[in-house]
């Protein structure tokens, strides 16, 4: 499966507008609970509620958007989230400036920015589907996995460095822009795009609609043990995040800049991880490609208990970061490949939709009671707990993947 094949004009101006906004995003990483700290003056367990509340609330509200995205072209509907997060990130600078920014402004901002965000990613995914066939989807999922590694290699330390000379919510204005630039780049594409059939009409929202996804998801003997597995990694591995941050940037004595570069270097492994992703998957085939990476990737989490002060907590940081990223690059497009050729493209929003918002959910809740844990045990004890519990999630992967199987409509065909 050779990666430099060409996706055609269309791929391009998506791809591009991914691209931009997600360097947006990493030029913002972690923004909201360094304001917290360092503007707000908050302790780990509001920092904890900033990381949690934002995506749960969010993922609630998204659940209301379901159906609208289905029922509508995809592209109008990223269009129009890429605006909304833009309108509620320009008003973090817009309070600050003003002297007015409080933490419950941070809370909203963190709940519309998840809940357009879960929305994007769903129409994202359907739009994918429509512009690709399906024997590229590997390599297309590849690229925009690679994407995110490189921005996620560039935007923290950059971040820092903006942070350092204009102030703490400079990222937090580029991140608006990005989805500004992003919108653009959407409406760019261009071309015919096909209409939802024949349910499009707006009508009110029943419980079936939000329960297709979930359904398609936990009935399909692939799809649901990796549904299982991705939301208790990533919200183990998430839910660590703001306790690591109380620590590195509290009593450890890092940086910023330093907090920042800890986790962008090692993003070089996710982006050697996402080339590798099809050659792989081609060689040695999806199941052994998913059931590998995913075991790997879920060894490394214990070892942040460890972290310490100076250049040697540093280096620790990153080996561990190179090695779980590494695991992910190599993991998530093939991950992300599977979901799509499993889904019918009349459910395609919604299962991404569910998966989405269960996800964001998981990381919610699991970071909520991550942060009450660190409250009782230390931030060290909850971080080891976390990746001690991460080790046993291979379980949860699934013992066979058939190749090359691609869902068509209502039901699925062999698309060998």
């Amino acid at each position: 499966m050779a990666d430099g094949r060409s996706l055609g004009r269309r791929f391009r101006w998506l791809w591009t507008s991914y691209a931009v906004s997600t360097l947006g995003t990493w030029l913002a990483f972690d923004a909201f609970p360094l304001i917290a700290i360092l503007v707000l003056h908050a302790g780990t367990t509001r920092v904890s509620l900033l990381a949690a509340v934002g995506p749960a609330v969010g993922a609630v509200l998204a659940l209301s958007l379901g159906p609208w995205v289905e029922s509508r072209p995809k592209r109008p509907v990223m269009i129009a989230m890429d605006l909304a997060r833009f309108a509620a990130l320009t008003s973090v600078p817009v309070a600050f400036a003003l002297d007015g920014l409080t933490f419950a402004q941070l809370l909203l901002v963190s709940v519309v920015v998840g809940a357009a965000g879960i929305a994007f990613t769903a129409a994202g995914g359907a739009c994918l589907k429509e512009l690709v066939p399906p024997q590229d989807l590997l390599v297309a999922n590849g690229r925009l996995e690679s994407t995110t590694w490189t921005a996620t290699l560039l935007g923290p330390p950059l971040g820092g460095a903006a942070i350092a000379a204009f102030g703490p919510v400079v990222t937090v204005l580029a991140n608006a822009v990005s989805h500004l630039l992003s919108a653009a780049g959407i409406r760019a594409i261009g071309g015919p795009e096909p209409r939802p059939a024949p349910a499009a009409p707006p009508r009110r929202m029943r419980a079936g609609d939000l329960s297709a996804g979930w359904r398609h998801i936990l009935t399909d003997p692939v799809l649901r043990p990796l549904f299982l597995n991705t939301a208790l990694v990533s919200g183990l591995i998430m839910a660590t995040s703001p306790l690591l941050a109380f620590l590195m940037l509290g009593p450890l004595g890092f940086a910023p800049w330093q907090y920042g570069l800890a986790f962008a270097v090692p993003c070089v492994g996710g982006l050697i991880g996402s080339r590798l992703a099809a050659r792989l998957a081609e060689r040695f085939g999806r199941h052994r490609v998913l059931l590998t990476a995913g075991a790997l990737r879920a060894c490394w989490l214990p070892w942040l208990a460890f972290v310490g002060p100076g250049p040697s907590g540093l280096v620790l940081v990153m080996a561990v970061e190179f090695g779980l990223i590494t695991c992910m690059g190599v993991f998530n497009p093939v991950l992300a490949t599977c979901r799509l050729e499993r889904t019918p493209a009349d459910l395609a929003a919604r299962t991404l939709l569910a998966w989405s918002v269960s996800g964001k959910a998981a990381i919610a809740g699991l970071t909520a009671l991550w942060g009450l844990l660190a409250f009782a045990t230390g931030p060290r004890a909850a971080i080891a707990i976390a990746g001690v519990l991460a080790m046993a999630t291979p379980l949860l992967l699934p013992r066979r993947v058939p190749e090359g199987r691609t869902a068509v409509g209502g039901g699925q065909r062999d698309g060998r």
